[in-house]
């Protein structure tokens, strides 16, 4: 049997068959796109077949592959022993004794601190989510919204009221934007069964996208943020090149008639190999949550705009709210630093490519608190309202460390990202 309960695929270890002793040399060589090993705590697994059917996408599990997948493991999943149970037919050995616990440029000093603060953050109770947050959060959005439709009910739909109200609603986007990427990270039910059920909702219902699509995406991004090939984040190939490695490497590539963008399209569109029918039934799944929420627009404006106004009236809400979402997202990664993998410890790639905006009760509730965008990739299931808690406990961690911990003001991130 393979994870899940479902039948052992040709390929797939046999749990029942004898586990072997394997170098970091014979793991690293299982790393090509249909031969995938892994190790999680010191345990090799295979997850050639398993990589498909990876709840959170086979491209971020893939990331790992011929690697130590120990520490994003542990901050991926909010319930380790649940997810045993996928792993344990998947176990085909260990590592040998005398070979280190991890693998390339990782840092075993730091990542023992690293492991002792998140279990010190455990018993701190800073993984413990307050509901009445949440619910007031997502009340504010339902009264912004509520508000927009009774204005131009009440008051007409002059060009003046009009504006007004598609700011009101590009606000509310913004903060359900907020708000499914809580759930989306698993960070405010204990089960993660319920956080799935909440983002499809909040991010279907209520922002008319992909909860599917969003989890493929931004899981690869807090895997390797600001990594070639690895973080989709950073391919803006068709209008910008990033950072300072990229620009030359396109450069050179362009001088020599290579085609650069190739291997680029072929990374935006791995999310679509092979869809098998339980993609496509999650797919359709997606479009009929999103399709609740067109429903819902088309049905409270087109009294007052006509199909086409209501149209266009959509765009703009939408060209208001991507401003917003970009410019809060990019102002913590693109200035810092962007290259190849370089198989870092948990916590210095991230200190790498994130920095923090300093906080305030309009920081905190613009950004959706990924002003602690340090925290968060750190933390990626940590409730948001705990980050300024554990913000001191990492920069202490830094210092001692001698990593650097970058603070910004808001002004300053967003003039870095300009620049």
């Amino acid at each position: 049997m393979g994870g899940g309960g479902q039948l052992k695929k040709p390929g797939e270890p046999d749990c029942e068959k004898g586990r072997g002793v394997y170098t970091w040399e014979e793991v690293k060589s299982h790393s090509s796109r249909s031969d995938q090993w892994l190790v999680i705590d010191r345990k090799v697994y295979n997850i050639s077949q398993w990589a498909k059917r990876h709840p959170g996408g086979f491209r971020v599990i893939s990331h790992y592959a011929g690697e130590d997948a120990s520490e994003p493991f542990a901050a991926f999943h909010p319930d380790p022993k649940f997810v045993q149970k996928f792993l344990k037919p998947l176990l085909i050995g260990e590592l040998l004794p005398t070979e280190p616990s991890h693998d390339q440029n990782k840092n075993e000093d730091i990542m023992q601190d690293f492991h002792s603060l998140r279990e010190q953050t455990k018993n701190q109770g800073l993984f413990d989510a307050r509901p009445l947050f949440f619910c007031l959060h997502l009340g504010h959005i339902l009264l912004l919204e509520a508000l927009a439709w009774i204005i131009l009910w009440y008051w007409g739909t002059s060009w003046t009221l009009t504006l007004l109200c598609s700011v009101i609603l590009a606000t509310a986007q913004s903060q359900a934007g907020w708000l499914q990427h809580d759930f989306g990270h698993l960070s405010v039910f204990k089960k993660s069964k319920w956080n799935h059920i909440v983002h499809k909702f909040v991010i279907g219902h209520l922002k008319g996208a992909s909860a599917n699509w969003w989890n493929h995406r931004h899981f690869q991004h807090h895997a390797k943020p600001n990594t070639f090939m690895k973080d989709p984040d950073i391919y803006m190939l068709d209008f910008f090149v990033l950072g300072d490695v990229q620009p030359v490497e396109y450069g050179v590539k362009k001088i020599k008639h290579m085609p650069y963008n190739h291997q680029h399209l072929y990374f935006h569109l791995g999310m679509f190999h092979k869809i098998d029918f339980n993609n496509l039934f999650c797919l359709l799944k997606d479009l009929s949550w999103s399709m609740t929420f067109y429903l819902r627009y088309f049905w409270c404006y087109v009294p007052f705009y006509g199909v086409f106004g209501s149209m266009v009236f959509y765009i703009f809400i939408r060209f208001l709210e991507s401003h917003w979402f970009v410019w809060v997202t990019q102002m913590s990664h693109l200035p810092m630093e962007i290259n190849h993998e370089k198989q870092q410890d948990w916590l210095r790639m991230q200190l790498k490519t994130t920095c923090n905006v300093e906080p305030s009760f309009f920081n905190d509730w613009f950004s959706g608190h990924l002003n602690f965008q340090i925290e968060h990739h750190l933390f990626p299931t940590m409730p948001r309202h705990n980050f300024h808690l554990v913000a001191p406990q990492v920069r202490a961690l830094c210092e001692k460390h001698g990593i650097q911990y970058q603070v910004k003001t808001l002004w300053q991130g967003l003039a870095d990202v300009v620049k």
